[in-house]
């Protein structure tokens, strides 16, 4: 089930590979995932340090929390990954064009999980034909549904 999607990602992207990591979070923010609060839209993940990091990820402050006078809820908030998949994603990211962007949020075993993925930017002359490749796939599922009816 997922509680966040990034809808614009594979529009915007070429998605070339994906992985799936943890989040650090604490009590009151996976209160507010768990309730959708979570938005991925504009944010992105950046290495430093040996270490993955989610940027630009809003998570809005659980309503029922009165220990929140200091909250914010753009903070960056560490991604758990293997030290292998951190080198991947750090060496792919040395090449031009790649950029780590996250693909959605969901609850693995009562666990907050974040996929990200490592993509190249599409064109204006990509997404258009990604468009049309869309648009007839759908045509041609729609023909083969009302011949078999």
């Amino acid at each position: 089930m997922s509680l966040a999607r990034n809808r614009k990602a594979y529009y915007d992207y070429e998605i070339l590979d994906k992985f799936e990591a943890g989040l650090v979070l604490n009590g009151p923010e996976i209160k507010s995932i768990r309730n959708s609060n979570v938005s991925i839209a504009e944010s992105r993940v950046i290495i430093n340090k040996g270490e993955a990091w989610l940027i630009g990820c809003h998570v809005a402050e659980y309503k029922f929390d009165s220990s929140s006078d200091s909250y914010d809820p753009i903070r960056e908030r560490k991604l758990l990954l293997h030290r292998n998949q951190i080198d991947k994603l750090g060496g792919a990211k040395t090449q031009k064009g790649l950029t780590i962007i996250p693909l959605s949020i969901y609850l693995k075993r009562n666990l907050v999980k974040i996929e990200i993925a490592l993509a190249r930017g599409k064109k204006k002359f990509d997404k258009r034909a990604s468009i049309k490749e869309k648009d007839s796939n759908r045509t041609i599922s729609r023909i083969l549904k009302n011949k078999n009816s």
